[in-house]
């Protein structure tokens, strides 16, 4: 076989990769319409741009903001089980992060079978390592530990 379909196969996907870059996600690089070549249309959930990074609006109590949701980290302050006193264990070290460090956002959520309590929204585990340094020198929170999560990220 000659080396030319291969070296032109390989041209076709370098050029189309820089202009997925350009995109914002790789489904609306797949959707462009270009004169002389054919269209694709990709008929999909709204739910898997979440997956890839999409922008989504978060309606919250300050009114609707634009945020990114990607792949992330947070600090995990608390772990308990699924009784009443882990739900208000949970929110007491909530208060505690908004009493001691009031910028970042802290999660406290519920995931069966246990209440867990997040702080913030790092892209890098080194950003999220730094801050579970910071907060254990408070020593009021030893228990810490790194989690990978989706992250909210305002734009």
């Amino acid at each position: 076989m000659k080396p030319y379909p291969l070296c032109l196969l390989l041209l076709c996907c370098s050029c189309a990769s820089l202009k997925i870059q350009a995109q914002d996600n790789i489904i609306k690089s797949l959707e462009r319409h270009e004169t002389g070549c054919g269209t694709v249309i990709i008929h999909q959930d709204n739910r898997l741009d979440a997956l890839l990074g999409a922008k989504y609006t978060n309606k919250g109590n300050a009114g609707e903001t634009k945020v990114l949701k990607e792949s992330g980290y947070r600090v995990q302050i608390y772990a308990g089980s699924d009784s009443r006193d882990s739900k208000s264990t949970a929110y007491e070290m909530e208060e505690q992060v908004k009493t001691l460090f009031p910028e970042l956002p802290v999660y406290t959520i519920f995931k069966s079978p246990r209440w867990l309590c997040q702080v913030g929204d790092y892209k890098t585990i080194e950003e999220a390592y730094t801050m579970m340094r910071k907060m254990k020198q408070t020593g009021v929170f030893n228990e810490t530990s790194i989690v990978k999560t989706q992250i909210i990220i305002p734009l």
